[in-house]
């Protein structure tokens, strides 16, 4: 089982952190350097033709986008684990905060901060606005539960474990959300590989340095 990455990916260190809670290994870890444009070689057009990572090579099974790897792991190599719990409904919500990291947290992350390290951009105040709407609606999901999907850590705590860490690093002030600042000092002891993404965050971190 094999996982094409860059460590500084919030994306790919959620797949990292889901495969330690889970207890398994990857046989390799793929370094792909997307500055360089490794993700457009043809060897790795033909594993995933849309040039993106994380994707999962399994005996021959060739997965990617993220939050569908961390489910896929879970289903495959973690039966009965509280990650991802066989009841329908606690799924669901697992699901949709999944899809809320996707679409709304992770998101707006990336739509602030890519253009102004990649582009060399201006904030944009637009864009900074919904942030604040993502981590205002994540800390009301934490206003009565522990976790962001329940009382335990589940798939959805590691994929928005992995983007809050990111917005940390680039220096975003998590303390204006306190069940969010609370959820997520409770999260990096409790998640297996934690030291693991911390480590890709610090690597991402030098883009906000430059």
């Amino acid at each position: 089982m094999d996982l094409y990455y860059r460590p500084g990916s919030a994306p790919c260190r959620a797949v990292i952190m889901t495969a330690k809670a889970i207890g398994i290994e990857f046989d390799k870890l793929i370094f792909i350097n997307t500055r360089a444009g490794d993700q457009f070689k043809p060897e790795f057009l033909k594993v995933n033709p849309q040039h993106t990572i994380p994707t999962l090579v399994d005996n021959g099974f060739a997965l990617w986008e993220s939050r569908a790897i961390m489910v896929y792991l879970a289903e495959r190599y973690g039966k009965g684990t509280p990650l991802y719990p066989p009841n329908i409904e606690q799924r669901a919500l697992i699901n949709q905060r999944l899809y809320f990291d996707m679409g709304t947290l992770y998101k707006s992350f990336a739509d602030y901060y890519y253009p102004q390290i990649f582009q060399q951009q201006a904030p944009n105040e637009e864009q900074h606005k919904k942030i604040e709407t993502a981590f205002e609606l994540l800390d009301g999901f934490l206003a009565d539960r522990s976790y962001v999907a329940g009382d335990w850590l589940t798939l959805a705590d590691i994929s928005i474990l992995a983007s809050v860490s990111s917005f940390d690093v680039a220096g975003f002030d998590l303390r204006r959300y306190g069940n969010v600042a609370r959820w997520y000092e409770l999260a990096k002891v409790n998640t297996p590989g934690w030291h693991a993404n911390w480590a890709g965050c610090l690597e991402f971190q030098k883009y906000f340095q430059k």
